[in-house]
């Protein structure tokens, strides 16, 4: 059975405890043997954790040691997938730039705050991640985000939609979602998800679930791949 390690806290506005049922849901109706934490010591142990097939951080904003970043980067270079939403993760542990590389971006403002009206853009991809999916609204926060340009992108959004100091740099189109590798594993994000009504139903809530499930087949992929470890390991230190 498919282990899954999902730990909550941070920022209350972002209602971690909802969207971390949230994902229990979705995960067990999958056959998932889900453990849900409201804490960060979950990470303390790097051998507990890459026994696993998929993290889920819900943790805006917060602070962590930085051994716990380090903990999991390995954890999901040797195969456990990484997949979160919103703030919870790509919004999560500022001050750790690992922590950052590793999910692909961080959030850098939300311009016009909760209730703006926005369109998800899904991009022309091949990917089942987003198949059969097309265009949707929203009415939430709109995040704009400094990404990874190694990101596979699934879906964007156009800014400017409110008006602020970005609007004279003209139309930009921001990710929304995407994939990454890191090392053996794979990563997903979604930056839908400023309230678990948000992604509770609808385009929102499959995407996610297929991202997590995704995210959580990367050891077995590189493996059929002929992948090892070894190929992409490297002096820690040198991030």
């Amino acid at each position: 059975m498919a282990k899954a390690l999902i730990t909550w806290g941070g920022w209350d506005g972002h209602e971690p405890e909802k969207v971390a049922e949230l994902c229990r849901e979705m995960l067990s109706n999958e056959g998932f043997d889900v453990e849900v934490v409201d804490h960060l010591d979950c990470f303390v142990d790097s051998k507990s954790l890459e026994a696993l097939d998929l993290i889920v951080p819900i943790w805006t904003m917060s602070q962590i040691d930085k051994q716990y970043v380090v903990n999991v980067s390995e954890a999901v270079s040797r195969g456990v997938g990484l997949g979160g939403v919103h703030g919870g993760m790509c919004d999560a542990f500022r001050e750790q730039v690992l922590w950052q590389f590793m999910t692909g971006a961080n959030w850098v403002s939300h311009p016009g705050g909760d209730g703006v009206k926005y369109t998800v853009n899904i991009c022309n991809s091949s990917s089942p991640l987003v198949a059969g999916i097309t265009d949707f609204e929203v009415e939430s926060e709109q995040y704009y985000l400094h990404t990874d340009p190694a990101n596979g992108v699934l879906a964007t959004t156009r800014f400017p939609t409110v008006t602020w100091y970005h609007t004279p740099n003209g139309a930009v189109d921001m990710p929304v979602a995407w994939t990454k590798r890191w090392g053996l594993g794979r990563v997903y994000y979604n930056a839908l998800g400023h309230h678990a009504d948000v992604i509770d139903h609808g385009p929102a809530r499959e995407m996610i679930r297929r991202g997590l499930l995704w995210a959580a087949q990367g050891r077995k992929a590189a493996a059929d791949a002929g992948e090892v470890h070894a190929d992409y390991a490297s002096d820690l230190n040198n991030y």
